[in-house]
């Protein structure tokens, strides 16, 4: 496995791959890496011929108030969980090489930026994509794998990809959990133990959701305010970033789950932000 983090090295090995007919895939990561990174390292590695983990923590995507700074960062550790997964590269590059200095070109899409995460972390998505499109001009994959935990994220990348002609496929992968359900994530680590045994709830509660809407209760302000009284119930260490019923592709909100919906939630525990997400289905008989 190599390290790069000279772009220019990196435009040199992607030349040789090209070269040979080799099918690149990408994974493009903050770090910190845990086993849902590692769950989508194993997935491309089924799927390309060389695999590049890229490993960038994008200041872009941070707001003035936000973790920046202290975002987990553990670059051995990394470096040997990814060569563990058969990784062909891990890019790393600095900062400064990533925005030059006056940098001024960003990439928005829309409405969709606009809802759920976007509407309490402004500008996220706009650094999201940015980075993305950076990546993908510098790694030149054919493929890209994003985790579903990220929902909104997939759709956002989905719609830049058709809109802009990039040709790279997006390949989605289902979240990876905690035995106790919680949504793995860098930001867990932030947890203490009563925070971590409170955060499990949130997934209980999308199951908790889920199976009213098998029982019959479909329109959302009545699954919501079930939801939210299990929130304050299980949950008093956490305070709500919002709780949505949205579909699952435009993203906008639905009144009634009439067939399929992803509940979407996030929520602050202690310093961590957590976001997770369950797509449901009424199947009508």
């Amino acid at each position: 496995m190599h390290q790069i983090s000279k772009i220019p090295n990196l435009k040199q090995f992607i030349n040789q791959c090209k070269s040979q007919g080799q099918r690149i895939g990408l994974v493009p990561t903050m770090g910190y890496f845990h086993s849902g990174h590692l769950a989508l390292m194993q997935a491309m590695r089924k799927q390309a011929d060389v695999v590049i983990v890229s490993l960038f923590v994008n200041p872009a995507q941070f707001g003035p108030q936000e973790d920046f700074a202290t975002y987990p960062r553990d670059l051995e550790r990394d470096l040997a969980l990814a060569q563990a997964q058969g990784v062909d590269v891990v890019f790393t590059p600095a900062v400064e090489d990533v925005y030059l200095n006056n940098h001024l070109t960003y990439v928005e899409v829309g409405k969709l930026s606009n809802c759920l995460c976007g509407k309490s972390r402004p500008g996220f998505f706009r650094g999201v994509c940015t980075i993305v499109l950076k990546l993908f001009n510098l790694c030149q994959p054919d493929l890209a794998i994003f985790g579903q935990k990220d929902w909104q994220q997939l759709v956002i990348i989905k719609q830049m990809v058709r809109d802009l002609n990039i040709p790279v496929k997006i390949i989605d992968h289902p979240i990876v959990r905690e035995p106790d359900g919680l949504a793995m994530s860098s930001r867990n680590a932030y947890l203490n133990p009563e925070q971590r045994k409170e955060a499990a709830n949130i997934y209980q509660g999308l199951c908790l959701a889920k199976k009213l809407i098998a029982k019959g209760t479909t329109e959302v302000v009545a699954l919501k305010n079930r939801l939210l009284d299990f929130y304050f119930r299980n949950i008093p260490r956490g305070k709500l970033d919002y709780l949505e019923v949205v579909h699952p592709e435009t993203l906008e909100p639905l009144t009634e789950i009439k067939e399929r919906a992803l509940i979407a939630v996030a929520m602050f525990i202690g310093k961590a932000r957590l976001i997770d997400n369950l797509l449901v289905e009424v199947t009508n008989v």
